[in-house]
């Protein structure tokens, strides 16, 4: 086998353990800012999800498991956590009595405002060597893996 072939051969796995290794520095990095604010990267993820525009009125239980990709049990417990610090509310959903919609409390809203300048200051000097069209290319392509693995799953 060439060293070309075997190059190529060991492209995927070169690529997930990039992915991981990534992972695993920025959530270090990210953790250090986190900590500021007595918050996880977990509860990071919720905060920054019900803080899109368009999710004013929350999400349910069902559309954050979706899409941040996570078992209900798992937000489950993050979300008790948040609600007893008072950065989320959970409502009875309107559309279906039978279920919840989360949303952000004004605390919840207040300390995502305050991390966030500091938590994109981050992300952009980690990507200052890229171009926006390689960021872009870069979502495209983890949206393709995310929406693979998810497919497969």
């Amino acid at each position: 086998m060439t060293k070309a072939a075997i190059s190529i051969q060991h492209t995927p796995e070169k690529l997930f353990f990039r992915l991981y290794q990534a992972s695993n520095i920025s959530l270090r990095r990210v953790a250090k800012i986190l900590d500021e604010f007595n918050m996880s990267a977990q509860q990071l993820s919720i905060l920054g999800s019900l803080s899109r525009p368009g999710f004013q009125s929350g999400m349910t239980v069902s559309e954050m498991v979706n899409y941040l990709l996570v078992s209900r049990q798992s937000l489950n417990g993050v979300l008790n956590r948040m609600e007893e610090a008072g950065y989320v509310r959970r409502l009875v959903n309107p559309d279906d009595q039978r279920s919840r919609r989360v949303v952000l409390s004004p605390l919840g809203r207040e300390v995502f405002a305050k991390m966030r300048p500091r938590l994109l200051e981050f992300y952009r000097v980690s990507l200052s060597e890229l171009s926006e069209q390689e960021q872009e290319d870069g979502i495209r392509s983890l949206d393709y893996i995310i929406e693979r693995m998810t497919r497969d799953a």
